[in-house]
């Protein structure tokens, strides 16, 4: 938990008793439903809450902005950017109905109020957002055609509406299609933990 409030220093009493909580509770599902890997458990903070944090550091959103994660897996990135930015409404959602669960129990025990969930393809999800957030869940142009039907025309915030996504490696040949139109954010630039060398945010805008 110090490792979140290095590099947030300024969360509530509130938001640090949330984001404290998330480690009994990920320790406790996971031993029932495997949604982390039982060896990365114990880097739940460094590979998990701050990593998803890595979107805070690099956009800013606005008190009624809309979000989904598509393919939260347990809830990540969504639940611990649903925790800094309360005043924001995040849609979880994931094609397996047992992590979902895991991710609507987390949230519920912790009292987050601005976060729903769904369990259906992404295909199936036909609503609107500001943008669209997720943590490598398949290659940059499958998910851009997948969520160009979710990202709504209405701008509230100064970065335009579209994909916010965290991947790893190397991304040369992956984002070639759409290299024009990329932005990345480097996050060995503002965490200094050797597992974030290679990580980054990857940005689309979608107007």
């Amino acid at each position: 938990m110090e490792l979140i409030t290095k590099y947030f220093p300024n969360l509530t009493d509130i938001q640090k008793s949330q984001m404290t909580a998330l480690y009994d509770l990920y320790t406790d599902w996971n031993a029932k439903i495997n949604v982390i890997s039982r060896k990365d458990i114990g880097n739940l903070y460094e590979h998990h809450v701050l990593h998803s944090l890595g979107i805070a550091k690099f956009a800013n959103f606005a008190p009624g902005t809309t979000i989904m994660d598509l393919g939260t897996g347990g809830g990540f990135p969504g639940i611990p950017l649903a925790i800094l930015f309360p005043d924001v409404k995040f849609h979880l959602v994931d094609s397996i109905g047992k992590k979902v669960r895991v991710a609507s129990e987390v949230a519920n025990a912790i009292g987050l109020k601005n976060v729903t969930f769904r369990h259906c393809r992404a295909e199936e999800e036909k609503q609107k957002f500001d943008y669209v957030v997720s943590r490598a869940v398949m290659p940059l142009t499958d998910l851009l055609k997948i969520i160009r039907k979710n990202i709504s025309t209405e701008q509230r915030n100064a970065l335009p509406n579209g994909l916010i996504c965290l991947k790893g490696g190397e991304l040369e040949k992956e984002v070639m299609p759409v290299k024009n139109q990329t932005n990345f954010f480097d996050l060995k630039n503002v965490f200094e933990e050797e597992f974030f060398d290679t990580k980054k945010v990857v940005y689309v805008p979608m107007n």
